[in-house]
Formats: structure tokens, sequence, C-alpha cells
């Protein structure tokens, strides 16, 4: 058996992403997706379809990338999707101070 594992992201039918993980082929994973065998996220937004897929040589480096893609935007998500390099850097730098950093404002009183 391979030790490594492919990171995917699928479009629900709502078009909402769902990203996972698998050992096996994708079309086999997209198939079981599609025919309803997991009951969590993608059961009640069938059909979905693959959109992006990524093969890591080691299952820890799949996991950590999983992780990673769950945690950002929609919008990174979609430049990933589209292979838009500039665009997923551009997204990827912070706009603004995060707002526990913001200088307070004196009360008026």
């Amino acid at each position: 058996m391979r030790d490594g594992a492919y990171v995917y992201i699928v479009r629900c039918a709502d078009g909402s992403y769902y990203i996972g993980i698998t050992r096996t082929s994708l079309d086999i994973r997209i198939a079981q997706h599609n025919a309803g065998v997991f009951p969590g996220y993608t059961f009640t937004r069938r059909p979905v379809e693959l959109v992006y897929s990524q093969w890591f040589e080691s299952i820890t480096d799949a996991i950590e990338n999983e992780r990673k893609l769950k945690r950002w935007s929609r919008a990174k998500k979609e430049a990933l999707i589209r292979d838009d390099l500039a665009q997923l850097q551009q997204l990827a730098q912070r706009r603004s101070p995060h707002s526990s950093k913001q200088p307070e404002t004196p009360s008026s009183s």
C-alpha cells in the first residue's frame, strides 16, 4: 500500500466546497461521495464534482495540508482551484491589522 494520500476539493451541488483526503483513487472517492456512502457534509449536497487534487508522498503531509486548506477563505480556495498563483499570493497577505491589535479609542466622559 502507498504511504501517501491525495488532498482533494469537491464543489458540492449547493456551491460550497468540501476538502478531504484519500489513499484510494480519486475516481473511487468521488463516486463514494456521490453514492452517499459518507453520512457527513457532502451527503445532502450531492452531486459533488472534483475541482482540485494534489498527491502527497506522506499521509502526515496530506493531513497537514488538508487542515491548512480548511482554514483558507473561499477566495483563496478558488484561486488555488484556478491555479492563479498571483491571486493566491495577494490573498495571502494580511490586509489589515488583527482586530485585537487595533489601538484603543479614548472613551468620551
